[in-house]
């Protein structure tokens, strides 16, 4: 065999061998919700985030039902899907919903021994542009550039300088949920506080890259237990990444590592299959467009009755492994 036949075969084997070292992860998913209490006659919007097919996720959307119809659409920045509903005039009383998904989620690994690196990757200006400006509630000048400023100090390279501020947020926030404040994703929250949940961990840390110049965004979806084959999800878990040139999108976990402290190496380049995403970014105007203000952020159902948010929701989330007994 020629030796650079040899040696091509001798990669391919290697890269296909480091692909089925990953993790993944095959489960259905059941999104459930109720509006309760509907009030009659009244002009009725629903709109909740659908589960996408990515490079990470392989999606297959098993039933997707409601008591009204469901249409299909996408926001415009950042291509969220969007499932939609509506009612010229309720009918008084509950209104249900209900999404069925089959998922295989793949662990995501940018670092470390053995990872490809990438020659010179970028960013196309709307990305860029879209990925290093300021959310409302995530400025990138003031406190948390002063914060980025002084972690970063001798640092000579982006991938550097994002370890420093992710070693900040590790060292410097508590998973705390106590109190109020936390869970908005307030960057200015975070800083005094110094708590909060895994949004404004993330939040953090996107402020304090993207003010050093480091494109980051934030992405929002469910965790999934390890140890569980099956069960009821009482809430959502967001995550990051950052882009790198040498390494295209380093995916960063802040909160599981401060959780489990010995994957804090992992959790910086490393996501593992124990999620699911459903959408990305933050201030989003959905579509078709809410009366409200933009959505801080979207993985819950948001409603609307006569152009006015409506908060009597039930929520039902669920998972089962698909070699769990009875998984659907």
């Amino acid at each position: 065999m020629p030796r650079r036949i040899a040696f091509s075969f001798v990669l391919f084997l290697a890269l296909h061998c480091l692909a089925s070292a990953q993790a993944s992860r095959h489960f259905t998913f059941h999104y459930g919700f109720t509006l309760k209490d509907v009030p009659a006659g009244e002009r009725v919007r629903i709109w909740f985030p659908a589960a996408h097919s990515d490079e990470y996720q392989q999606v297959r959307v098993v039933s997707a039902k409601g008591d009204l119809s469901l249409k299909k659409s996408r926001e415009s920045r950042f291509g969220n899907e969007i499932y939609f509903a509506e009612a010229s005039k309720a009918k008084a009383g509950d209104l249900h919903f209900e999404v069925i998904y089959d998922v295989v989620r793949h662990e995501h690994l940018t670092l470390g021994l053995n990872r490809p690196r990438l020659q010179n990757a970028s960013l196309d200006k709307k990305d860029s542009g879209l990925y290093l400006s300021a959310d409302k509630l995530v400025p990138i000048t003031g406190v948390p550039a002063d914060l980025a400023a002084q972690v970063t100090a001798g640092k000579d390279s982006q991938l550097t300088k994002a370890r420093a501020i992710y070693d900040y947020v590790f060292a410097n926030m508590s998973y705390d949920k106590s109190g109020t404040g936390w869970g908005h994703g307030d960057v200015l929250y975070a800083c005094n506080a110094k708590k909060g949940n895994c949004t404004d961990f993330h939040s953090l840390f996107i402020a304090m890259a993207r003010s050093q110049g480091i494109p980051a965004r934030f992405e929002i979806g469910f965790p999934l237990p390890a140890d569980k084959p099956s069960g009821e999800i009482a809430g959502y878990h967001c995550w990051a990444e950052f882009f790198n040139p040498q390494n295209g999108w380093v995916p960063v976990d802040i909160s599981e590592a401060w959780k489990h402290p010995e994957k804090k190496d992992y959790f910086f380049g490393g996501h593992d299959a124990n999620r699911i995403q459903l959408s990305m970014g933050r201030d989003l105007k959905l579509n078709p467009a809410q009366q409200g203000e933009p959505l801080n952020y979207f993985v819950y159902p948001y409603a609307e009755v006569d152009g006015k948010e409506f908060s009597k929701v039930s929520l039902a989330f669920s998972f089962a492994d698909a070699n769990a007994h009875g998984a659907r």
